[in-house]
């Protein structure tokens, strides 16, 4: 029940059941609880609790505390495998997102999602890190763009329940966000038992690493949660405050997102694996520029539901295209080092998170417009920086800036 097994020797177990299996099963849990607390909060607390911009604001800064913080995985995993942590660290997700709605108040709304954000920011800290090991270089960015297109499947089946669900059977906050947050935690529950512990090939630095190599790494990292805050926070927020959304048109949306995303993910898997890392990076970057500039447009020259809706979309694709991040530090990493800096960079990319929902949530009830140009200047300093990352990175050749270009072997 609890065997250990290597990879190698995991290639003897049936599919369903090898580390790849586990990574899927993961990607196809976690979204059943998260995106769905994600699809119903902006209703939720703006009809519950009465929240403004500014409550929603320093609701996302408490969110993303854990983040800042996951260097502390480093600490827990002198005592708990990686594999045993991403299941508990789910389990804790589920739990706390299903007792969402039994406490409508700030107070109440704030611990709980501090809560369910441990068990989110712990499993993504450490799934990152198991993908890197369990995934070979060559497979990595095809298995990666398959996760994506799972975890929006998981989300799409989610939402589709809440439209045909939510007004047929006049469904409550509390009763969405019990079964949600239990399926995910059960599923958890039965992976933590069904699976053995599979080793990856090289043992995992267990103290922080910090190394001068990786700087554009930890760069880009930064920049992508500063970035990612605006999105994940304002432009939700947006479709409810300024277009009057209902649940069901606001799932509605998502679902039209997860199709795209689902179609979408294997290609983008594909694309990273001929194009390369740098090319796709451009892409997100330049893509993201103009789109955080659209949702600027919004408010200067007042476009519709429509056009909000289009950009929504576009916003979300070119974020699944973030993967490119894991298989740029894959090419340039030690090894060794996966685990450990997957916990360090979790940290560096929620630096800005921790303060920047709060700060903007003020900013947001004079200028929304101002909120998204800001996200405009974070995609352009992406973008500077994604053109610093070698055509092919490798280990001493991680920019264009130093290092010897490894010779082309054939």
């Amino acid at each position: 029940m609890m065997r250990k097994m290597t990879l190698e020797q995991a290639q003897a177990l049936p599919y369903w059941r090898r580390p790849e299996g586990l990574l899927i099963l993961m990607a196809a849990a976690m979204p059943l609880a998260f995106s769905t607390w994600s699809a119903l909060l902006n209703n939720f607390v703006i009809e519950v609790a009465g929240f403004t911009g500014v409550e929603i604001g320093w609701l996302h800064s408490v969110r993303e505390i854990p983040g800042f913080l996951a260097i502390g995985v480093i600490l827990v995993l002198l005592v708990v495998r990686e594999q045993v942590l991403a299941l508990v660290s789910l389990i804790l997700l589920g739990v706390a997102s299903a007792l969402t709605a039994q406490f409508p108040s700030l107070g109440g709304i704030l611990f709980l999602t501090l809560l369910s954000s441990i068990g989110f920011h712990y499993y993504e800290t450490v799934n990152q890190s198991l993908q890197l090991q369990w995934l070979s270089k060559e497979r990595a960015p095809r298995v990666l763009g398959w996760l994506v297109a799972v975890g929006s499947g998981s989300s799409l089946v989610a939402y589709l329940a809440l439209v045909a669900l939510w007004d047929s059977l006049g469904l409550s906050y509390d009763t969405v966000y019990m079964v949600s947050g239990g399926l995910t935690a059960l599923i958890a529950v039965v992976a933590f038992f069904l699976y053995p512990q599979f080793e990856a090939p090289v043992a995992q630095h267990r103290k922080m690493i910090l190394r001068r190599r990786y700087w554009l790494y930890y760069a880009m990292q930064f920049m992508a949660g500063a970035r990612r805050q605006i999105f994940v926070v304002f432009a939700a927020f947006m479709m409810v405050e300024r277009f009057g959304m209902a649940v069901h048109q606001v799932t509605a949306l998502f679902i039209v997102n997860y199709i795209a995303n689902m179609a979408a993910g294997p290609f983008i898997g594909g694309w990273i694996g001929r194009f390369g890392d740098r090319n796709m990076m451009l892409v997100q970057y330049g893509g993201l520029l103009i789109v955080f500039l659209a949702y600027g447009g919004i408010y200067a020259f007042g476009w519709g539901v429509v056009i909000a809706s289009v950009l929504y979309v576009l916003d979300h694709l070119f974020f699944a295209m973030n993967i490119t991040l894991k298989t740029y530090f894959q090419k340039i990493a030690d090894p060794a080092d996966i685990a450990p800096t997957a916990a360090v960079a979790f940290t560096i990319n929620h630096i800005a998170a921790v303060f920047l929902p709060a700060g903007l949530g003020y900013l947001w009830v004079v200028s929304p417009g101002s909120v998204f140009l800001l996200a405009a200047g974070m995609a352009s300093v992406s973008l500077g920086l994604a053109c610093l990352v070698p055509r092919d990175p490798a280990p001493g050749y991680e920019t264009i800036l130093g290092g010897v270009r490894p010779a082309v072997v054939g």
